[in-house]
């Protein structure tokens, strides 16, 4: 594993810890398994701050705020198509057994090479967004993939939160105009030269019809679809737009699970928009920005959580449980836990390394055991039964009390497949969790994210990743899949968590 690039400072400290989350959420989706998800993610982040840092001394040094003028991808892009580029690297050195086979023949297809070839050729929405400057594309992708509320894009960027949402239609003019310029600027057909302008006219307005010629030309000609997606804003086409133009595969799977995470308040981009951190001043203007002993105080903040909760691969221990401060001491096994290093001198104190010793975890109960507080105390912990696992396989039983609830939500689907979400909701704390249902139709899983699946027959099995194992009392666990189909789709059916039954709804 390569060395991972030390934080220049506190508020790159920061920025490093949101940008490994996103890294290694695609990562995993890559490879569908920890132990090659973060490999693949170190040695593609440390790509992608490497090429970030030799465009920014290029250019003169980082430039902060609103009025940078160096038009390039932001961070979070930058880095996820470094994913893909390390991916490939991977496929060309004989490595891509530990990459999931669709993304191999992907690798493999036209289709990649539509990143790489000639920019002119490249997909419109990587062109539009490279083209802007690059507080401006920032703005538009946390808003739009990443999902973040619009209250703590502006905390980030630092921006008035009462003019970001004027701010943010401005800029996503901006994208639709440097999309158009773009298209017309693509070596076109004459047929597709013919529709440009009727297709400009169309998505401008959200109550245009659309011709039956110019929707047929559509489902004929990539290009011209890609150019209606990225001018169309209306109908909420502009997130998966830019995911699948600017990562390629996986954008789809990838802009899914961060709205889940930031939904279930799992991400830390997802930051509280009623509350105003610490060290926020006003500006003569009304203008909001950030201090830098807010600075410093939000960076320590999000720089302990990242290290300590997400980077660090918890594990229970003799009982169990483990607490904050021994999983803050213990040293990581192999090359999971990736190391940013030390800050540099005078960078702030208490940011990075801060012990967390006086932060407890809450113990939970061992399996059958009783806490001795009421008729509670004698339900058992479903993450903690040792024949859970062996349970899920088997067909629910209707005799037993429902101990959890599950919704199923349809997202799309097409013509021979689709794409839904299983979000359970437990009434007991869990310390891993296996998500069973049985298809009606034949529907056959292909790709499945925030879990690992097994089918057999009509019987699916989801089982949790190594990240999400853990589920509070009362809490939510989800996970999104792919799966193919023919003739109907009905909604599954015997929903259960570790063996036993889950009311549902869809």
């Amino acid at each position: 594993m390569p060395d991972l690039p030390t934080p220049q400072d506190a508020a790159e400290a920061t920025l490093f810890s949101e940008c490994w989350d996103a890294v290694l959420s695609y990562a995993d989706l890559c490879t569908g398994g920890s132990a090659d998800a973060r490999p693949l993610a170190s040695e593609a982040f440390s790509l992608g701050i490497r090429e970030a840092r030799a465009e920014e001394a290029g250019t003169g040094g980082k430039s902060f705020g609103r009025r940078a003028r160096t038009p390039r991808l932001p961070r979070i892009p930058l880095l996820l198509t470094a994913v893909r580029q390390t991916a490939l690297a991977w496929e060309a050195q004989g490595h891509g057994d530990r990459l999931v086979p669709e993304l191999r023949l992907w690798l493999n297809s036209e289709q990649a090479e539509r990143f790489t070839g000639p920019p002119l050729h490249r997909p419109l929405a990587l062109r539009g967004l490279r083209d802007m400057q690059e507080p401006d594309a920032a703005l538009l992708w946390l808003t739009e993939v990443e999902a973040m509320p619009t209250a703590a894009v502006a905390r980030r960027l630092g921006l008035d939160p009462t003019g970001v949402v004027e701010e943010l239609q401005q800029v996503r003019g901006v994208f639709r105009d440097r999309c158009h310029r773009n298209h017309l600027d693509t070596p076109l057909s004459e047929e597709c030269r013919t529709y440009a302008r009727l297709l400009d006219a169309v998505t401008r307005s959200p109550a245009a019809d659309m011709p039956d010629d110019l929707s047929r030309h559509l489902a004929r000609c990539v290009e011209c679809a890609e150019a209606a997606a990225c001018l169309k804003h209306s109908g909420g086409g502009l997130p998966s737009a830019l995911a699948g133009g600017v990562i390629g595969w996986g954008g789809l799977a990838y802009l899914e699970r961060r709205r889940r995470a930031v939904e279930s308040g799992l991400s830390r981009n997802a930051a509280d928009e009623a509350d105003e951190p610490a060290g926020w001043t006003k500006e003569s203007g009304g203008r909001a920005r950030v201090g830098r002993a807010g600075l410093l105080a939000v960076a320590a903040g999000v720089s302990l959580l990242a290290l300590v909760v997400t980077l660090v691969p918890f594990g229970p221990g003799d009982d169990g449980t483990e607490t904050a401060a021994e999983s803050a001491g213990r040293q990581p096994v192999g090359e999971q836990v990736p190391s940013f290093g030390g800050l540099p001198s005078g960078s702030g104190p208490g940011v990075v390394g801060e012990s967390t010793s006086s932060t407890s975890h809450p113990e939970t109960p061992k399996s059958g055991t009783s806490t001795g507080v009421g008729p509670e105390s004698e339900k058992e912990a479903q993450g903690d039964s040792s024949s859970s696992a062996e349970q899920d396989g088997a067909e629910p039983n209707p005799s037993e009390p429902a101990v959890c609830h599950a919704r199923y939500d349809l997202v799309s689907e097409w013509p021979d497949g689709f794409q839904a979400t299983v979000t359970v909701k437990s009434d007991y704390a869990l310390d891993t969790w296996r998500v069973g249902w049985t298809f009606r139709d034949g529907q056959k899983m292909t790709q499945m994210w925030d879990g690992n699946f097994d089918q057999k027959g009509s019987r699916v099995t989801a089982s949790a990743a190594d990240y999400n194992k853990t589920v509070a009392a009362g809490g939510a666990l989800a996970v999104g899949f792919l799966a193919s189909r023919r003739g109907e789709n009905s909604t599954p059916v015997d929903f259960t968590l570790n063996g036993r039954s889950c009311t549902h709804s869809s």
